[in-house]
């Protein structure tokens, strides 16, 4: 699907004619993106989009067809005009794309006139909270699997052409591959398909279609042995199959189980397989798995080589969303507030920096800083909703975390591909402490604000209140 102008929502575009009809169109705003909570009661998420929105961003405009339809919906023609010569002009900081985030925190920054950082906002989420939810889901997924492949089955239960980011995302999030054609094209990804149940059906003996589907791909051949009989049926035809292809000079790749008890199969089909001979035979799984499902099959000793995940993965279940939001921080040379009697929605206000914090020996001790964009001296964080708590960073190194992308438009370094993404993705994960990558009850990462921007914060709420 092609993004233009109008993949909006509607109230951003009559904010924009009210900021154009009173002589705000040039003012300079600046808006943070930050998300509350962690999916899935995590203790981490990867942040994921960024390149896509960058590809969006440079490229956007309103094409004839939304000035058209606009012209119907009531603007005034001197904003239609403006919106005739539209290019998003603005410049944004970000954290890297890979990286791990936390809540509360800016993840990107975006800095540009009231009318354009109003008119984005609404396709920055929509590409960020869903590219970080799956990456998050298949990075959770790829810490139980350990070295195991994984491979992405899930476009045909996605929310309909979600599933094209979904490939991307499940890789930066640790998956080796997709059975999604589209995506690895698009996004130079590893493809990967064995065959369906259908095509088992198709002949009168299961044996005929094993070996017809291995006549033609020898080197590549996964077979599906669940369609009449796993033990019984399924798997002595795939042996005299992989006997076949040894007498030919090939190996058989694979084989995969769809159904039933897959601890209990897999270990029966190991064994079988093993005692003909045929150990480098892998075996794959698939239906309606997860990190919870995957964990208990390897705890119950199943010898699976490779994991298709499909339902779970692409609908981010069962959170299915990430509450990121966009929030104004500045505007007009001032620093703006949004106050809220819930004192974890009130905003952080005004230009900043974020900063993760290593002890002197160079590890990450678990905190990101948040501060004032000019700050040089930060000694101590506070809790950004408890007044009591504070932590001394005394000694402490930083690391600059929101970096340039974008400036005025255009994109301040080449593109990263998915596979560069995905390895810094593993890069900073596995410097996160284990603590942290718990399922159940994993330690709370800290995230604090400076001195200046903690007084800032207050001296604006009660100036409001």
């Amino acid at each position: 699907m092609e993004i233009t102008g109008t993949y909006t929502d509607q109230y951003q575009l009559t904010m924009a004619q009210a900021y154009f009809n009173n002589g705000r169109k040039d003012e300079k705003a600046v808006f943070d993106y930050f998300f509350r909570k962690l999916p899935y009661d995590g203790g981490y998420a990867v942040f994921a989009g960024l390149e896509i929105l960058l590809d969006v961003l440079e490229k956007l405009k309103f094409d004839d067809t939304d000035i058209e339809f606009l012209s119907n919906q009531g603007f005034d023609a001197a904003f239609i005009d403006y919106l005739r010569k539209f290019e998003f002009t603005g410049t944004i900081y970000s954290s890297r794309e890979g990286d791990v985030v936390f809540p509360t925190r800016p993840v990107l920054v975006v800095e540009g006139t009231l009318p354009e950082a109003q008119i984005v906002e609404t396709l920055l989420l929509n590409i960020l909270n869903y590219h970080t939810l799956i990456a998050t889901k298949a990075s959770r997924i790829r810490l139980v699997a350990g070295e195991r492949k994984l491979i992405d089955f899930g476009m045909r239960r996605a929310h309909s052409t979600a599933a094209y980011h979904a490939s991307r995302a499940a890789v930066i999030g640790g998956f080796n591959a997709t059975s999604n054609v589209k995506a690895a094209k698009d996004f130079d990804i590893p493809v990967s398909g064995t065959m369906a149940h259908a095509f088992v059906q198709s002949f009168d003996e299961e044996l005929e279609a094993f070996q017809n589907f291995a006549n033609v791909w020898p080197e590549n051949c996964v077979l599906l042995v669940d369609t009449y009989d796993t033990l019984k049926s399924g798997l002595p035809n795939a042996i005299k199959v992989a006997k076949e292809l040894e007498e030919s000079g090939n190996r058989l790749k694979g084989i995969r189980l769809d159904s039933g008890d897959l601890a209990y199969l897999a270990k029966k089909s190991r064994q079988m397989l093993d005692d003909a001979g045929l150990e480098y035979v892998q075996i794959a799984a698939s239906n309606q798995l997860d990190e919870y499902v995957i964990k208990s099959l390897l705890d119950q000793g199943a010898p699976i080589d490779v994991f298709g995940v499909g339902t779970s993965l692409v609908i981010g279940r069962p959170d299915a969303a990430l509450d990121g939001v966009y929030k104004l921080v500045y505007a007009n040379e001032k620093p703006r507030i949004k106050l809220s009697e819930s004192t974890a929605k009130i905003t952080l206000p005004d230009k900043k920096q974020v900063y993760r914090i290593y002890n002197t020996k160079g590890e990450p001790i678990g905190a990101d800083l948040v501060a004032l964009a000019n700050e040089e001296s930060m000694d101590l964080m506070h809790h950004p909703f408890d007044v009591l708590r504070q932590m001394k960073l005394a000694n402490c190194k930083r690391e600059p975390l929101l970096n340039k992308v974008m400036e005025n438009g255009k994109r301040s370094g080449d593109p990263r591909s998915v596979s560069e993404i995905a390895e810094y993705s593993k890069e900073r994960l596995g410097a996160l402490p284990e603590e942290y990558k718990r399922f159940d009850n994993p330690h709370i990462y800290k995230v604090g604000l400076s001195t200046r921007l903690n007084d800032a914060r207050n001296e604006l709420i009660n100036q409001y209140k």
